[in-house]
């Protein structure tokens, strides 16, 4: 009873690609929103810190993950391409300023629920 209690309020595990330990970028806003309404959260970035008690990785998890939020733009897209492919989460979201039309198709192509939203707005508005 009591796993089954605890495995209900977990939520599914959302990869931020674009991880910055800079406090005025959005992909740092998105982290500790997410973290603050209980979401499991991986940060990807390219530089090495932290947001809050987040550690931002330069390693990419190989599966689990349900939600990808992107704040790359596209055209630094192109090299986690078949990484997204592979990692086939049940959606990734395209934050304003990272769509991309070719990567949408073929993620979609590829069974993969795209969204073109802002993760900010998605989870103040309830609709993450």
């Amino acid at each position: 009873m009591l796993f089954c209690v605890i495995f209900a309020c977990m939520k599914q595990t959302t990869l931020v690609m674009g991880a910055s330990p800079n406090a005025a970028r959005y992909s740092y806003m998105a982290t500790q929103l997410l973290r603050s309404h209980q979401y499991q959260v991986i940060a990807f970035g390219l530089k090495a810190g932290k947001i809050e008690d987040t550690e931002i990785t330069q390693l990419l998890p190989e599966s689990d993950i349900d939600t990808v939020t992107l704040y790359l733009g596209p055209q630094n897209q192109v090299p986690y391409v078949d990484y997204l492919l592979k990692l086939k989460p049940a959606r990734v979201i395209f934050n304003p300023g990272t769509e991309n039309p070719e990567l949408q198709a073929l993620l979609q192509e590829h069974g993969i629920q795209v969204i073109e939203a802002c993760t900010l707005v998605m989870l103040r508005t309830g609709q993450y």
